[in-house]
């Protein structure tokens, strides 16, 4: 292939690095309103009161808005298609607050000087109540979070919220505890992982206003435009015919913008006044007033027989997902549909558990989805076994792990078309120095090197759901167009579907130009999220490339008078078959225009796939332990991914290395800590750590390819898969360093510390 498989530079490259791009917050007229948002300073509590009088006379403030003057209708920010499966269980301002830094007012004024002004004189009283804030203590707590009757869900999610149950979730297969009776050997275990932030650099904006039609314009760093455009319709009670909205250039988002923060807020003023407003939320608000990763309990019971073939796996979860439910019942599937599956050779599995209330900030979608907090947990029992087993936790995997062309229990028949683990396996067992280094060395100084691995997989695209849709026009000129309401978040999905169409259109990248994200114009997308811009996204490119360049083919067959099969094309140059006429490209394109044809060649597609083909993952890490203090430096991680077909060499590796860092983050170093009255504390990046050049050692990157026959070229996905392995195999190369089994995250230095004095009692 002449561009699929290249490591092409970014379409944006040179621009983003020298600071062309604008963003939201460049669009937006000087004019504008500053939006501000008075938030609750209770976990949980109700508006008694609210006096807004003496600061509606601060000179400048256009409006204030209370949960009295805002449309009473219940609905969900998270951006996913239609019906939502998550919860309507919002109000734009409700007079029960559910947590800190929940809404309590919106402010307008001319600048923000006189907005924070109005925003100190809002008296308000609170009926405070007995907060929610250990999730373990969720279910049949006496405060209830969600006691109103108008709460909905579009279909049954197993919600009991009288019981603060958000949703509920079982799939099992076979009986569990009858095999795991039969099991030579059995590792139960329990495993929490933490609440995680996205800390992407642009924080949560948008800009809105009144077009000369009366429609409300949204510009919004989104990562959901079509979505945005649903919530905020609904919330408003507008059609959403009279709702645009643009997405420009987004500063990173990681899934934090797949939920829908700040956008209903700015519109409301907007509608309110007749003006420009701009809500821009500060670094605080984004760590504390908009979403997270779920915390989850994770119970892994695990049973094996003494060859060390797994042969039952129960997985019992309790998740966090705060005050509000958006992606509560997604994630927390998925976490079990992305574990289950990975050991093949079990008779029984079960996944079940709940998802539950609490007063913290809501959890939302983040990188891996669930499927970080299951890895963590199987993994870390994977490694448990293979210790008791005393076998190479490597050649156990290889033992039990799914093939290509096998099912398991919960694929139902259905057969994995694509995998390339095993050889995953052997790469990084190769490049790590696996056999010499494992399981430990110790140094002269007392310090010990040792090294650990786990393996995990995802998805491409939610099977069934997601459709994506691709437009392609033949220019006058000769080049193309390409449209799409996908949303390239510093990732690279504009020169990734540059590259799939040209690869079909046999041009040049740089010949197609990307016009991404405006509801008005694009054709349908969901967004960037679920792993699926290059798998369903890249297939609806290919497929509306496909259908232009037979277009092209047929209309210059139709004016050289010859029959379709006679038409060769090289991208450049139409010929026939016999060599007797030619035409050009830029010559057929101008007649189809201005000419005989009449007609403008628009290549269309709309793609969805019944399956999601997983990329899969090997990760292994190289660490360094001090036992004096419980220290932990990481060294060397190398990560080896199948991602199917490698449609960008360039942009894979940076997906993969950036996804390992965050992951090398959620192992080591980040922490969420709430006040005894559910304050959040690490709202900044002083108190909420995330690592640094320095931190993350050396990561080493390498591809096994495998061919995925439903994706674009071969391909699959690889954004969110890169982050699962490091908790899991930084917490084993500790315990095989010191011994120290460390069930909760983050790894802290206390933690292997108390780990290894726990060993010695």
């Amino acid at each position: 292939m002449k561009y699929v498989g290249k490591g092409l530079a970014k379409t944006d490259a040179i621009a983003i690095s020298t600071g062309k791009p604008v963003y939201t917050e460049d669009l937006a007229p000087a004019n504008a309103l500053v939006v501000k948002i008075l938030r609750s300073p209770h976990a949980f509590a109700r508006i008694t009161a609210i006096d807004t009088s003496k600061a509606k006379l601060v000179a400048g403030v256009e409006c204030i808005l209370t949960y009295k003057d805002v449309p009473q209708v219940r609905f969900t920010l998270a951006g996913q298609s239609y019906p939502e499966p998550s919860p309507y269980d919002r109000l734009i301002l409700d007079p029960l607050v559910r947590y800190v830094g929940d809404e309590v007012a919106i402010i307008a004024a001319v600048d923000e000087k006189a907005a924070n002004a109005a925003m100190k004189l809002i008296k308000v009283s609170y009926e405070i109540f007995e907060p929610v804030l250990d999730f373990e203590q969720a279910i049949d707590h006496t405060s209830v979070v969600h006691p109103e009757s108008d709460l909905f869900c579009n279909f049954p999610i197993g919600m009991d919220k009288e019981r603060n149950i958000c949703s509920s979730h079982t799939v099992a297969v076979g009986d569990v505890d009858e095999e795991l009776k039969k099991c030579d050997i059995v590792i139960e275990e329990t495993y929490y992982t933490q609440a995680q932030a996205h800390a992407m650099m642009e924080t949560f904006r948008s800009f809105t206003y009144l077009d000369h039609a009366g429609r409300l314009v949204i510009v919004s760093s989104t990562q959901v435009p079509f979505h945005i455009r649903r919530h905020v319709a609904r919330a408003l009670e507008l059609p959403a015919s009279k709702v645009r909205v643009i997405k420009p250039r987004i500063g990173g988002g990681f899934g934090g913008k797949q939920t829908g923060s700040g956008d209903v807020f700015a519109a409301l003023v907007s509608l309110t006044t007749g003006k420009p407003a701009m809500y821009i939320y500060s670094r605080t608000e984004t760590f504390s007033a908009t979403s997270s990763r779920h915390a989850m309990k994770l119970t892994v019971r695990l049973g094996a027989d003494k060859d060390g073939f797994i042969r039952a796996l129960d997985i019992e979860n309790l998740s966090d997902t705060g005050a509000y439910g958006e992606h509560s019942s997604t994630t927390f599937s998925v976490c079990g549909e992305k574990t289950l599956p990975l050991y093949n050779k079990t008779r029984a599995v079960r996944y079940h558990g709940h998802a539950v209330y609490t007063n913290k900030m809501p959890a939302g979608a983040l990188r891996g989805y669930g499927a970080t907090q299951g890895t963590f947990a199987l993994e870390s029992a994977v490694n448990q076994l293979a210790a008791r087993l005393s076998l190479d936790p490597a050649e156990l995997r290889l033992k039990n792990l799914i093939k290509e062309g096998e099912t398991c229990l919960i694929y139902q028949g259905k057969v994995l078309n694509s995998s390339a683990l095993d050889r995953c396996i052997a790469k990084g067992k190769e490049l790590i120095g696996w056999n010499e280094k494992y399981p430990r060395r110790e140094l002269p100084d007392g310090k010990v090197r040792s090294v650990g691995m786990a393996v995990t997989m995802q998805g491409s695209g939610i099977a069934g759901i997601d459709t994506a849709s691709i437009e392609i026009r033949l220019s006058d000129a000769g080049e193309y167009t390409l449209l799409t309401g996908s949303t390239d978040m510093g990732t690279g999905s504009d020169t990734v579907l540059a590259q799939i169409a040209a690869e079909v259109l046999q041009t040049s990248p740089d010949n197609i130009v990307v016009h991404a994200a405006d509801t008005d114009v694009s054709p349908y997308d969901p967004g960037s999220y679920a792993s699926s811009t290059a798998y369903v996204t890249g297939m609806a490119a290919l497929q509306a490339a496909e259908d232009l360049k037979q277009q092209i083919i047929e209309q210059a067959a139709k004016l050289l008078t010859v029959t379709p099969a006679e038409i060769d094309f090289d991208g450049q140059v139409l010929r026939t078959t016999d060599g007797s006429q030619s035409m050009t490209l830029a010559k057929l394109a101008e007649l189809q225009v201005l000419g005989a044809g009449k007609r403008q060649l628009v290549g269309n597609a709309t793609c969805g796939s019944p399956i999601s083909p997983p990329p899969f993952i090997a990760g292994f890490v190289e660490v360094e332990v001090d036992p004096a203090t419980g220290v932990v430096e990481l060294l060397d991680y190398v990560a080896v991914v199948d991602c199917g077909t490698v449609l960008n060499a360039n942009l894979a590796r940076i997906q993969v290395e950036g996804g390992i860092a965050q992951g090398i983050g959620m192992a080591l170093y980040e922490d969420v800590r709430y006040s005894r009255r559910g304050k959040l504390q690490t709202n900044n990046f002083m108190q909420y750590k995330i690592p640094c050049r320095k931190d993350v050692g050396k990561i080493t990157v390498a591809f096994e390819a495998s061919y995925e026959p439903t994706g674009p070229f071969g391909a699959k996905s690889i954004g969110e898969v890169v982050i699962n392995t490091p908790p899991p195999a930084i917490a084993h190369a500790v315990y095989n360093a010191v011994g120290a089994k460390v069930t909760r995250l983050p790894i802290t230095p206390e933690r292997v510390f108390m780990g290894m004095k726990s060993q010695t009692k």
